[in-house]
């Protein structure tokens, strides 16, 4: 079975290492594995194709800035990189995140819809059945349910500073993605799925499977981390994410910063060098890296994993911290608590800082060793990618078979 995959970026973030995973199942399995991708320059296992180029990615975002036509730009790399689809000749197809300035969704659809190949899409939020933002649970909008207009989150991903173009994107997605007759959806939350249910989309046919890690790679570490970062001898409370900004509640941690004991300290990995700088005491930010042995270490010398996320579907961080022995606190937000039990860690309210201080004195006050074990049973019980995906495979098989 040779399999195509689709996605904003190869082996990086999320939705990167989501297909990265797929990848290297696909191969262990003797299937090829190609993916296809808008930016980044990771290695991977997988044969990559590489969708337009700087300039391509520089038009289309300007494009989606001045009339609000995210999806709509890349027409020339979207139809150069078709050709090399007819010329793979792929089995099957999976996207996953085909927003972020590097594909053509009407190009794409339109091509889809000529040839007798299954697709898979995997949704990693809510911006294929939206006029413009990938989340609206923030604002409480309903909108999406019936006809995206005048929208409330124009000035948001993907931003536009003078039009509002909701509408008519929403008319055009939804004629685009129902166009395509053996399309299945993938969703790695009960959350997402009921919303899919209530979308434009919901007529087709949907699957639940929650996202998986590598339990083999993301395991407790005994790598002495703290001495590299000064932090010995003091309650690490963590936090990871790609980009910091306030979705992700980089606010929050400033906020809880300023009732931190003198033996507790909150570590930030993936902060820009300017956040960095403006740090309060009580915070240690550090860089995004791509090294995954110092993200394992983190992840297993800390105390707590905190998660304060205001917009999310299901964050890999959470599963990665369970699968190193961590217990995670999070926002009742999106998917995310999805992902833990009682025995795990706790739910907090969205923004209520004075709860999220008293969850992590909880845990901290039990001490880790309450939590570890079970957090990495529940990962490896619940979260294994070879597990998770190996349904994907299974249905891809299916398709395949189907044709």
């Amino acid at each position: 079975m040779r399999v195509l995959q689709i996605n904003a970026d190869v082996n990086t973030g999320s939705t990167g290492r989501v297909a990265e995973d797929i990848g290297k199942l696909l191969i262990a399995k003797g299937h090829e594995s190609y993916i296809a991708y808008g930016r980044g320059n990771r290695p991977s296992e997988s044969k990559l194709i590489k969708i337009g180029n700087n300039l391509d990615v520089m038009s289309h975002v300007i494009k989606s800035r001045f009339l609000d036509k995210h999806g709509l730009g890349s027409k020339i790399a979207t139809n150069n990189f078709i050709n090399v689809v007819e010329s793979t000749r792929p089995d099957i197809i999976i996207l996953h995140n085909i927003h972020g300035y590097y594909i053509n969704i009407e190009v794409l659809f339109n091509y889809l819809n000529k040839v007798n190949i299954p697709v898979v899409w995997t949704l990693f939020d809510c911006w294929a059945f939206t006029g413009h933002c990938s989340y609206f649970d923030d604002i409480n909008c309903t909108r999406w349910e019936s006809e995206c207009y005048s929208c409330p989150k124009s000035h948001r991903y993907p931003e536009s500073y003078f039009f509002d173009n909701s509408r008519n994107n929403y008319s055009v997605k939804k004629r685009l993605f129902n166009s395509k007759s053996n399309l299945h959806i993938i969703v790695h939350s009960a959350w997402l799925e009921s919303l899919v249910k209530k979308s434009f989309l919901g007529k087709l046919p949907t699957h639940l499977i929650y996202n998986g890690i590598d339990t083999e790679i993301f395991k407790p570490s005994e790598d002495d981390i703290r001495k590299k970062y000064n932090i010995e001898n003091r309650q690490i409370i963590l936090g990871c994410a790609s980009t910091w900004d306030n979705r992700k509640g980089f606010n929050d941690f400033l906020k809880l910063s300023e009732n931190m004991e003198p033996q507790q300290i909150i570590v930030l990995v993936g902060l820009s060098k300017k956040q960095i700088q403006k740090l309060p005491p009580g915070i240690v930010g550090i860089s995004r890296t791509e090294n995954i042995q110092e993200l394992v270490a983190l992840y297993s010398s800390a105390d707590v994993f905190v998660n304060p996320t205001w917009q999310d579907n299901f964050p890999t961080t959470n599963l990665e911290a369970l699968a190193c022995g961590t217990p995670v606190i999070t926002y009742n937000t999106g998917g995310s608590p999805e992902a833990i039990d009682a025995k795990t860690g706790l739910v907090v309210k969205k923004g209520d800082i004075n709860e999220l201080h008293n969850a992590i004195i909880s845990i901290l006050k039990a001490g880790k060793k309450v939590y570890s074990e079970v957090c990495r049973e529940r990962a490896e019980q619940l979260f294994n990618y070879k597990y998770q995906f190996g349904e994907y495979l299974s249905l891809l098989q299916n398709l395949v078979k189907k044709g």
